[in-house]
């Protein structure tokens, strides 16, 4: 199988690495025969190209694999290969999550395949454990911590006593973070790997209007107020369906320090589903990583090399987002003056005065009111209270 990758930076050259490397009679059966690279960047090897129409017309190329990250132009070169009648395999969960309904017709209608696991959980074979839980249950819930930066940040800070500052140039330094690290702590990653996890489980193409806070805000001062709490605060993406009816939501979630959430550390990720005869399934692993995610892009390669069909969604169910299915606690600090919003919602204050324990208040109806909170003090904070009766 001949295959072409657009993008050659950590997951596109990790891809190119285990090909190449053909440590088995299957991988030795891939051979890379294109790489598309941005135009006026020095061509290192003798088949990179800059112009997607030498790949997308080259009969001899088989399957593509997309790892440039974000929206375009990868959902246009997505399209066009298969348009063209080449696979396609990514790792971009921004494109998957946008268009993953459009990207499923287009394959369909040219007889290709479109797979996409790296996109979730990286390493972790988490969509191929969905699928396979959806062909005896319906799974009613899925959550957990989908992010490594996030998850390595909020580690460090609970262990070592450290700032998020302090710990996020740390993780900068060790290539966990970019230079620009919002999509990470401001949950636009989460959003996205969680949107495609709902609407796998769902099939229905979920839309990114459901409530997401970051963990930009954190202190060390919060930490050790969890920690007097006996919780520790994990960076949690959920989604939870009743019926036709679901909610998603993405925040900083507070776990009983015998919680394995709360004992997942550095830069590893803890999926978890839930099913009705299945019960409960976890995924643990490297949820990123050049060689971790490229792994599971090549999976995907190998199971179009023989013929293994993962499963058909047409993503035309009819859901409902309802606000009313999640109701949990909140602890949040934020300004004296903050309070006049929540009159006539049960809350406590704490000894230390400047946090807050807001009762059973639903998740929507929370995060409206943090907004308001952040025009008063843009330095606020608010983590939900994890409690085993709501999986």
């Amino acid at each position: 199988m001949n295959i072409a990758i657009l993008g050659y930076g950590t997951i596109g050259s990790g891809v190119h690495q285990i090909v190449e490397e053909g440590a088995t009679l299957l991988t030795k059966s891939l051979h890379v025969t294109r790489i598309l690279i941005r135009k006026g960047k020095e061509k290192t090897l003798p088949y990179m190209c800059d112009d997607i129409d030498d790949i997308v017309n080259d009969p001899a190329v088989d399957l593509v694999v997309e790892t440039m990250g974000g929206i375009e132009p990868a959902h246009t070169y997505i399209l066009k290969a298969l348009e063209h009648g080449k696979h396609v395999v990514t790792a971009n969960k921004a494109v998957v999550a946008a268009y993953l309904k459009d990207f499923n017709e287009c394959a369909k209608e040219n007889n290709v395949k479109f797979y996409y696991e790296a996109s979730t959980g990286g390493g972790i074979p988490c969509i191929a454990g969905l699928e396979k839980a959806l062909r005896i249950d319906k799974v009613d819930e899925i959550h957990g911590i989908f992010n490594g930066t996030s998850n390595f940040i909020l580690d460090h800070m609970q262990r070592y006593g450290t700032s998020f500052e302090e710990v996020l140039k740390e993780a900068q330094r060790l290539g966990y973070a970019e230079a620009d690290p919002s999509a990470d702590i401001d949950g636009y990653d989460v959003c996205n790997k969680l949107r495609i996890s709902a609407s796998i489980a769902y099939d229905y193409h979920v839309p990114d209007n459901f409530p997401v806070f970051g963990i930009r805000n954190i202190t060390k001062e919060d930490v050790m107020y969890f920690k007097s709490m006996n919780r520790s605060v994990r960076f949690i993406a959920k989604t939870k369906r009743d019926g036709d009816r679901y909610s998603c939501v993405v925040e900083p979630i507070l776990f009983k320090e015998s919680d394995l959430e709360a004992n997942t550390q550095d830069n590893y990720n803890l999926i978890s589903m839930h099913g009705k005869t299945i019960g409960d399934l976890k995924f643990y692993g490297q949820g990123a990583g050049k060689l971790a995610t490229a792994n599971a892009v090549v999976q995907d390669i190998l199971d179009i090399l023989e013929g293994k069909e993962h499963m058909e969604r047409k993503y035309e169910n009819k859901m409902k987002y309802d606000t009313t299915i999640c109701r949990r606690d909140y602890v949040l600090r934020a300004d004296k003056a903050c309070r006049v919003y929540f009159k006539g919602i049960k809350y406590e204050t704490s000894t230390f005065d400047k946090y807050m324990l807001i009762k059973d208040i639903e998740v929507m109806k929370m995060h409206e009111l943090m907004k308001k909170v952040l025009e008063v003090d843009p330095t606020a904070f608010m983590a939900s209270i994890y409690e085993r009766e709501d999986l």
